[in-house]
């Protein structure tokens, strides 16, 4: 069953339609009775409605557009049935009024599509091989680009540029007088021309960006001048930008020097504030590049169709760190095998990868702990004041549909109607930000429970903060924006966003760190303590709910593993079709917690345990758990995944050299140079052997 907002999102767009239909048949009416009212009301309704469905229907427009009906064909009607209409109109001369309107009409036609082959011009002298964030790129010639209505949003150009036509045209059809609609003709025109004459200039020598030979000479000085060690590798779609952000601080922190290497250039901007240098790189034949440089590992926080490209670089040893851990099938993929090293947080995830037999072999699982989990905060004892604060951070449904996923579709409902039953309870609401990508059920019950909480909001009463809470909050986000976005103009393209993200500020780290403390303090102090809280946004993180809860409900999820650290009470819920002692018996991660069947009774027997010290009888357990998930706190998480990666920056230093001596016959008479050709021969001779086996 469609959703609510589907359906009136369809009949505006119907109605919308419609609209245009009508508006052309009134226009063609008008111009051949001629009704010259209506002539004129449909000629401007006509316009106005297409100018106004650019802005907020531009998916109903690309319709149109494969159906043949742009909008050149819908301006070109347009203005055809204007000067039809001026043929029919008494008292205004075809031959010597309005053929001058006809060709110049047609010069502004003609301006138009050149101003659109200067544009795609444009367009392809300012795209580069790869794109960059945090590297001062200024050798590159970065300019501003130059405005979208010139180069790239043709229809709202055309559009707007028509308006001066139509109203000298409808002027002419009121007053029979052609001079008016030569007029309206010569602006658009002049509009038209010299606003290719401007666009041309970014295709002049100072405002041409450097070709691609330059850029990834460029590129190579670059890389060694900065000589990065280890690096973060991810390429994924747009929602999927959390799994890498989630490592940002633990890459940072590491000794050498670390870099992001990315693959959709529109994921440049999705990674969050970081003072490591960012480089995509979409094309293969460019990415190669790095295997001359100095990288030795790179961090795989995520598994890709892309990532099979970059592993075929030996000179790199490889580890895959995941995004998160849990006992879902998904954390013992067999793709690992593809990777050097397997970075795990604690015993438990090397137990899982031995007992999936998928071909990892036991001495290159290594444990790492969870360095970011560090701002979690330790169990301080059952809530201490009147209120319980339960989270309830559900994950999404999955790719394989199984039924245990995520709770939302089964028990989702049932859990939040218990919560919300005891007058006790302040929710917190955080469901995965991919939920109902895949089933639109989850989709469904997700925006119900969300009416659920809102309306429960509007049951409750109480004092509510002050307007200072709601000032300190904007202050703090003010703040935070300005150490975390940086400002672009609409016109800006990739590479006005190159120059002005440059070589951040000394510091910028450690403020933006400090700023998002200060922004998460002031956002919950800005709802009065008996409010529940629907969270969508991606701020405040999953660690900051951590800390605001007294009680976690999940799924079988990595927010199960993380939260432990806390050693806190959670539940997770059985949706899965499992007796409870089957479904403790197969997912290790739900043994410390409370079991919740999808009706949800034992809610009210987990917040009674929760209030209730002597109830907890599961404290024990969930710290034996904690360390068989997370591995020991002694060497910190942190001080261990550093010794990983300078372990494994050793063991690529170790094959470097063995391939040099074997290279050369004779260790340490080889030039690198030499190595290095070698190297890439082999590497060619691979692809043509690649190609040889997928044809």
């Amino acid at each position: 069953m469609p959703s609510a907002g589907i359906v009136p999102r369809r009949a505006v767009q119907l109605a919308a339609l419609l609209a245009m239909m009508i508006a052309f048949t009134a226009q063609l009416v008008g111009a051949l009775l001629p009704v010259i009212p209506l002539f004129i009301a449909a000629s401007v309704v006509n316009l106005g409605l297409d100018l106004v469905l650019q802005h907020k229907q531009p998916g109903l427009l690309a319709v149109l557009g494969r159906i043949r009906f742009d909008v050149t064909v819908r301006q070109l009607l347009r203005d055809m049935l204007i000067l039809v209409g001026l043929l029919h109109i008494d008292g205004i001369n075809p031959l010597e009024e309005q053929a001058p309107l006809t060709i110049t009409l047609l010069l502004f036609y003609g301006t138009h599509f050149v101003c659109q082959a200067v544009a795609v011009l444009v367009r392809r002298t300012r795209s580069l091989p790869f794109v960059t964030r945090n590297i001062d790129a200024s050798a590159l010639r970065l300019c501003d680009a130059p405005p979208r209505i010139l180069s790239r949003q043709t229809g709202r150009r055309l559009l707007r540029f028509s308006v001066p036509t139509t109203t000298g045209m409808m002027i002419t059809a009121i007053t029979t007088d052609a001079f008016w609609g030569g007029v309206g003709l010569t602006v658009s025109l002049a509009l038209s021309a010299g606003g290719t004459l401007y666009l041309g200039t970014w295709l002049l020598p100072k405002k041409r960006v450097a070709g691609e030979k330059q850029a990834l000479e460029w590129l190579d000085n670059w890389l060694a001048a900065y000589r990065p060690t280890v690096g973060m590798y991810f390429s994924g779609g747009s929602s999927s930008a959390y799994q890498a952000n989630m490592w940002l601080s633990t890459l940072a922190a590491l000794d050498g020097n670390p870099i992001i290497v990315l693959r959709e250039r529109f994921m440049v901007q999705k990674i969050e504030a970081t003072d490591v240098p960012i480089v995509c790189i979409p094309k293969v034949a460019n990415l190669m590049r790095l295997e001359h440089s100095t990288l030795k590992v790179l961090l795989h926080p995520a598994n890709s169709g892309k990532t099979s490209q970059i592993l075929r670089i030996p000179s790199i040893k490889h580890a895959f760190t995941n995004h998160g851990e849990s006992d879902k099938l998904s954390s013992c993929n067999p793709y690992a095998k593809a990777y050097d090293e397997v970075w795990v947080a604690g015993p438990a995830a090397r137990d899982r990868y031995q007992l999936a037999d998928i071909g990892i072999e036991d001495k290159d699982v290594i444990e790492v702990g969870r360095p970011q989990l560090a701002p979690i905060r330790p169990y301080a004892g059952p809530p201490a004041g009147r209120l319980t604060t339960v989270l309830y951070a559900p994950t999404w449904e999955g790719w394989d549909g199984n039924p245990g996923n995520t709770s939302v579709i089964l028990a989702g409902e049932n859990i939040v109607r218990e919560l919300l039953a005891d007058e006790n309870v302040r929710l917190l609401y955080k469901p995965h930000p991919m939920t109902g990508s895949v089933d639109p059920r989850a989709g469904a019950a997700n925006a119900r429970i969300q009416a659920m909480i809102t309306e429960a909001n509007g049951r409750r009463s109480g004092a509510r903060p002050g307007p200072e809470a709601a000032a300190e909050l904007a202050r703090r986000d003010e703040a935070l924006a300005a150490l975390t976005t940086t400002a672009f103009r609409k016109s800006a393209d990739e590479l006005e966003r190159m120059r002005l993200q440059g070589t951040p500020e000394e510091g910028r780290a450690a403020a933006v760190e400090a700023a998002i403390t200060a922004w998460e303090k002031a956002y919950w102090n800005s709802f009065p303590e008996w409010e529940h809280q629907i969270i969508t946004a991606a701020r405040p993180g999953i660690f900051s709910c951590f800390n605001q809860a007294d009680v976690l409900i999940s799924d079988v999820s990595s927010v199960v593993s993380d939260y432990l650290t806390s050693e806190k009470p959670y539940a997770v819920a059985n949706t899965s079709g499992m007796s409870e002692d089957d479904f403790r018996a197969n997912f290790p991660t739900v043994r410390a917690a409370t079991i919740l069947t999808p009706a949800a009774d034992e809610v009210a027997g987990l917040l009674h345990a929760v209030r209730n010290t002597e109830k907890d009888t599961l404290a024990a357990e969930r710290a034996e758990l904690k360390e068989h998930l997370l591995g020991p706190s002694d060497p910190p998480s942190s001080v261990r995944f550093n010794q990983a990666a300078l372990d494994l920056c050793a063991k690529a230093d170790e094959r470097r050299v063995r391939m040099e001596s074997r290279l050369s016959g004779i260790p340490g008479q080889r030039s690198q140079e030499d190595v290095d050709a070698s190297e890439t021969a082999e590497h060619t001779g691979n692809d043509a052997s690649d190609a040889t086996a997928a044809v």
